[in-house]
């Protein structure tokens, strides 16, 4: 391990807005964060989630322009979150989190109803078909997300894959979710609000390359399982392997 690597790791340790349960915390059974996470931010506003975080630029973003609401970032990889950890640690935001965790442990750790929304920016898209079940808004995760989301909460997935976005659109499609906004491209159709507008270092990568940005905006309603569609579209998936 590089030495930045263990650096960043031990400042890791040092942000109150850094939560790392162990693994043995979170397999097959509940952390003691659960349904006290109100109580971590002091204070009753809506909790966000951001899955697949990355560096936490979203969430910081996000955190930033609703001071409203309550963010976390969730990923595994802790010398990337480090990233976002910090800068909100530095700015002294106090609506802005960040959890270390493998999202399949998600529910040990986010008690039934505390989560108000999802997001999922540019994850990776698990092209090759026999990862499908990897894809965060496959029917195994929506499995998940349905045991901790809010009646009438939203997930929203922004990306640079057309495969996982018209993927997404048949999954909600094949289940009958409430689909409430979705556009293929927010930025050439003038689409794009405040929120959507926010920009991470991969998605300016994506824009200056000439790749169209989707959005897809949909909820569960009362669902809590789900069926997988019965096809991949083969064309999306050869154009993205390109």
């Amino acid at each position: 391990m590089g030495k930045d690597k263990i650096r960043r790791f031990a400042e890791n340790l040092t942000f109150k807005n850094m939560v790392q349960p162990d693994f043995e915390e979170v397999f097959r059974k509940d952390h003691p964060m659960k349904g006290h996470w109100h109580e971590f931010f002091g204070n009753s506003a809506p909790i966000v989630l951001e899955l697949g975080c990355g560096r936490g630029e979203y969430t910081v973003a996000l955190a930033e322009k609703h001071t409203d609401k309550n963010f976390i970032g969730v990923d595994i990889k802790g010398a990337r979150m480090w990233r976002g950890a910090k800068t909100a640690t530095e700015a002294g935001m106090t609506n802005a989190a960040f959890l270390r965790i493998r999202i399949e442990n998600i529910c040990s750790i986010f008690a039934e109803g505390e989560v108000d929304e999802i997001w999922i920016t540019f994850p990776d898209p698990q092209l090759k078909k026999r990862r499908v079940n990897k894809r965060l808004t496959s029917p195994i995760f929506l499995g998940y997300y349905a045991q901790l989301l809010r009646k009438g909460g939203a997930i929203n997935l922004k990306t640079d894959s057309a495969h996982l976005h018209h993927y997404t659109r048949a999954v909600a499609e094949v289940n009958g979710l409430a689909v409430e906004e979705c556009c293929e491209d927010i930025y050439g159709t003038g689409y794009a609000d405040p929120t959507l507008s926010i920009k991470t270092a991969y998605e300016t990568k994506f824009l200056a390359e000439g790749i169209p940005i989707t959005y897809l905006r949909f909820r569960l309603d009362e669902r809590t399982e789900f069926e997988a569609p019965e096809f991949e579209p083969d064309n999306l998936l050869a154009a993205d392997e390109n």
